[in-house]
């Protein structure tokens, strides 16, 4: 059994991006201790939890709503090492009623489980 520490991203995600991979691998595999079934199941529920909060806010109109939905995707995200990803949820978290950044965010979404599923094959 690996023992090995989980680590928490830091306040700044952008330090731990060694690569421009939609997800950091390397994180992911610190967070699950190098488990790789484990890191597939981790991904697979992201994936799935990652397109319901996009369509989500996609459509909610209400701001509080929004900031909730893209403070649950920022986390989750940072905690897979998705960092872009999470970049774009604290953007709309931060301005729940400007619509522009959904449509980075749908993008980022899209690429991440694109990612995620060539990972899985």
């Amino acid at each position: 059994m690996n023992t090995a520490p989980i680590f928490a991203p830091p306040d700044n995600p952008c330090e731990l991006r060694g690569d421009h991979r939609p997800v950091d691998l390397v994180f992911l595999s610190r967070q699950t201790g190098g488990d790789r079934a484990l890191e597939e199941e981790v991904l697979r529920l992201f994936a799935k939890q990652a397109a319901m909060l996009g369509d989500d806010l996609r459509t909610l109109t209400d701001n509080e709503q929004r900031k909730r939905q893209a403070h649950t995707l920022k986390g989750a995200a940072r905690a897979i090492g998705a960092f872009g990803l999470a970049d774009h949820a604290l953007q709309i978290e931060t301005e729940p009623d400007n619509p522009a950044p959904v449509t980075a965010l749908l993008r980022e979404v899209g690429t991440v489980r694109d990612y995620i599923a060539s990972l899985l094959r």
